[in-house]
């Protein structure tokens, strides 16, 4: 079966860079969009940053920090994420989905964790 591997997580200080980086494994699919989620303690699940053709999006409150970069045929992406902030605290999920099978799969999360 297919399993995104993620990686890049940790600890770093305020104003600090981390990147995060997914790649799928497994059965081959054609990959249509990619994305990152993340989800801090007692909020929702919320969107980072998408990529999908060569059109990205990124949550507001991330624009102008972080930037999303993927490779759709070696169904790997990745998350640059720069002047980091103690509200950027989260696990954060890579998510790929495949419109023709209908398929999406997410990773297991990776923490990021920004405090000094």
């Amino acid at each position: 079966q297919v399993q995104l591997v993620e990686s890049g997580g940790g600890l770093v200080q305020p104003g600090g860079s981390l990147r995060l980086s997914c790649a799928a494994s497994g059965s081959i699919f054609s990959v249509d969009g990619m994305r990152w989620y993340r989800q801090a303690p007692g909020k929702q699940r919320e969107l980072v940053a998408a990529i999908s053709g060569g059109s990205t999006i990124y949550a507001d409150s991330v624009k102008g920090r972080f930037t999303i970069s993927g490779d759709h045929a070696k169904r790997t992406v990745s998350l640059q994420m720069n002047s980091l902030k103690p509200e950027d605290t989260a696990v954060y999920y890579c998510h790929m989905y495949a419109l023709a099978s209908a398929r999406q799969y997410w990773g297991q999360g990776t923490q990021v964790t920004v405090s000094s």
